[in-house]
């Protein structure tokens, strides 16, 4: 193999790496902008991608809180372990065909996710009602 293989074949790899939805991302509060949550993206046996919240990053929150500041089901409930990604299949360079759950309101949304084709640090995540959207960027947390 020549070597001008054998270098674009590693520099491919660590593209492809680059745009891997799997891991931990920190999650931003819409109001106040600040690091709320770091949610772990996996993959299930089904081959479906997930995510759960695995740390909190607002001050004074515990793993073992309850969410107190939920409503409906998920008021006083534990956050920790919460898969707010459920169900998203691959399709080309996103996932779709997931739902996206706001603990806090206690909402589920259609989603779709991906990794932004500028900064593989970033994760878009985009929920839908009807024919209205609105998406989030979480960055990627490195360890």
């Amino acid at each position: 193999m020549q070597y001008s293989t054998i270098i674009f074949l590693y520099l491919f790899s660590l593209v492809v790496n680059a745009q891997e939805i799997k891991g931990k991302w920190i999650t931003i509060d819409d109001d106040t902008g600040k690091e709320k949550s770091v949610v772990e993206i996996y993959e299930k046996e089904n081959g479906k991608i997930y995510g759960k919240i695995v740390e909190f990053l607002e001050e004074g929150a515990q793993p073992e809180d309850p969410c107190e500041h939920c409503k409906g089901s998920m008021k006083g409930k534990k956050l920790m372990g919460f898969e707010v990604l459920k169900d998203f299949e691959k399709n080309e360079d996103q996932y779709e065909n997931g739902k996206v759950t706001d603990p806090e309101e206690d909402k589920t949304y259609d989603s779709k996710i991906w990794v932004d084709k500028e900064n593989p640090d970033i994760l878009k995540v985009r929920g839908y009602v009807s024919i209205m959207y609105r998406t989030q960027e979480w960055k990627r947390k490195k360890d």
